[in-house]
């Protein structure tokens, strides 16, 4: 008779622990996102480290992926003397994937491992047991604000992703690679549809919320001192990381006609 090795169900056991507790986890953030006190400025401090911090790395990553794309772009399109369509493939790439993907993974690496690295060593120091001494529920005074703080930011900073991207993509493709402005300009505005913009600012939703969440739950059940924080810490990224590129292709293939 098989028997399923100790090992592999040691591993399903952990992942099930997992998943019920940020079920759990989300669950009770929804409970308390609706519930009083609100804490209107946790919210607004949230939104500034979220999205007015993280302005620089997203305009700076945004521009040079544009540029890259389209060297790239130019060097395809170039066989079939058609490099004025360098504008329109950036534009849709940006705006549909490049943009809500890539601007979520930096903010994956800048934000979600600090909240992670933030809530585990309360979570260590016991400060948040002291919280919940103090008749202060812990999830909706430092989860519920992250999670807010994802949602409406990530959709910003994704615009504001590709929108850097654009330019960017416009001035190689003017001024390097000697595309005329006029023809990247007609083929963009051709092209490009809104149902591309608000496919991607769908996406960027959905992946401020996920980030936002894995990050505070490694943070919340972390344990083991320093050395704990470390590993929430880096499991908080790969996770959310993973996350965001396969609820990508979940989301185009729901938005895919």
């Amino acid at each position: 008779m098989f028997r399923v090795p100790s090992l592999v169900l040691d591993w399903i056991s952990e992942k099930v622990l997992h998943f019920g507790r940020i079920t759990l986890l989300f669950l009770d953030a929804v409970r308390w996102a609706v519930r009083p006190p609100y804490r209107i400025m946790n919210i607004l401090r949230q939104m500034d480290f979220v999205g007015t911090k993280s302005l620089s790395i997203i305009i700076t990553t945004g521009a040079f992926t544009g540029m890259v794309l389209a060297l790239h772009g130019y060097l395809t399109f170039r066989h079939f003397n058609a490099e004025s369509l360098v504008g329109a493939t950036v534009a849709v790439g940006m705006a549909r994937e490049m943009g809500p993907v890539i601007a979520a993974i930096m903010v994956v690496g800048r934000v979600g491992s600090a909240m992670a690295a933030e809530i585990g060593t309360m979570r260590i120091t016991e400060q948040i047991d002291a919280l919940t001494s103090m008749s202060i529920n812990p999830v909706q005074y430092l989860v519920v604000p992250r999670i807010i703080a994802g949602i409406t930011m990530m959709p910003i900073l994704a615009s504001l992703f590709s929108l850097a991207g654009f330019i960017a993509s416009y001035f190689i493709s003017v001024a390097v690679l000697h595309i005329s402005g006029g023809d990247f300009i007609y083929h963009v505005h051709d092209l490009l549809e809104m149902n591309d913009y608000t496919n991607g600012l769908i996406k960027s939703v959905f992946f401020g919320f996920f980030l936002t969440l894995i990050g505070c739950y490694y943070g919340y059940y972390a344990t083991g001192g320093a050395e704990g924080i470390g590993k929430a810490t880096t499991r908080a990224v790969v996770v959310a990381s993973v996350t965001v590129i396969v609820s990508d292709y979940i989301l185009s293939a729901m938005m895919f006609k």
